[in-house]
């Protein structure tokens, strides 16, 4: 590992998750002198990385990370290939649908189709929900035990009161998924949320993403109905499919 670097992304990092920090607050979090945090800013603000703002002297992640991630998304496979199975997934089931891949600790959603009614939606491309906390997540780390072993290397954040923390009740609940490559969520990661997702898998078995549908607590009764669970399977297995694999779930998903 090239040190210089990877301080470059702990730094990048810290600003995603605070928005706003000063060169002595940078070097509190990484552990490192002010002298190398701003060295690093310096460099990282030539680039347009990072900003700083005029005003408070403070650095925020800056416009070349846009650029960068709209490369990542017009280059990423997993979601070229689901655009047309996710919109008819949204029409089927009525529902707000989301695909993601595993970016440990979380789930980053890399494609949303909006729900067919309409109303006010904002698109969430871009955003990482705790993966622990996600049927998106639980469904991918099912078929990545490693994945899965690095995320319970941190103590768990609960989001609501139903978000499980524990590794070794969320580890039971995996191997059921395993089973079915479906996986649920019931208001773990927000109130009034629940979902169901399908495990995508790649050419070589491996679980690469998750497409789910996004339900609102008032269109739930009792559980999620087979039907909608059927959708997804589907969808899952069509988007799999066309990514190159040869079952569904995959007989290899290590």
């Amino acid at each position: 590992m090239i040190q210089s670097v990877d301080r470059a992304i702990q730094l990048m990092l810290a600003l995603q998750g605070t928005r706003r920090l000063g060169v002595t607050e940078l070097a509190e979090r990484l552990g490192l002198a002010k002298g190398t945090v701003h060295g690093l800013l310096r460099t990282l603000t030539a680039r347009a990385v990072v900003e700083q703002d005029p005003e408070t002297g403070k650095y925020m992640l800056g416009p070349a990370l846009l650029r960068l991630g709209n490369v990542y998304l017009e280059n990423q496979e997993l979601r070229s290939r689901s655009l047309r199975w996710t919109d008819a997934l949204a029409q089927r089931t009525e529902s707000a649908v989301r695909v993601g891949v595993l970016v440990v600790p979380d789930v980053l959603v890399v494609h949303h189709a909006f729900r067919p009614e309409g109303g006010t939606q904002f698109l969430e491309v871009g955003i990482g929900i705790p993966a622990h906390a996600s049927c998106m997540g639980k469904a991918i780390l099912a078929f990545r035990p490693s994945d899965f072993d690095r995320l319970v290397d941190e103590p768990l954040r609960r989001l609501t009161g139903t978000t499980e923390v524990d590794p070794a009740a969320l580890r039971n609940e995996l191997a059921e998924v395993r089973t079915t490559a479906i996986a649920f969520e019931r208001e773990e990661a927000v109130l009034g949320e629940w979902g169901v997702a399908g495990a995508i898998f790649g050419a070589s078995g491996r679980a690469i993403g998750a497409v789910a549908v996004v339900l609102a607590g008032s269109q739930v009764r009792d559980d999620l109905d087979e039907v909608t669970v059927e959708a997804v399977r589907d969808t899952a297995r069509a988007i799999s499919r066309e990514l190159g694999a040869d079952s569904w779930p995959a007989e290899t998903g290590s």
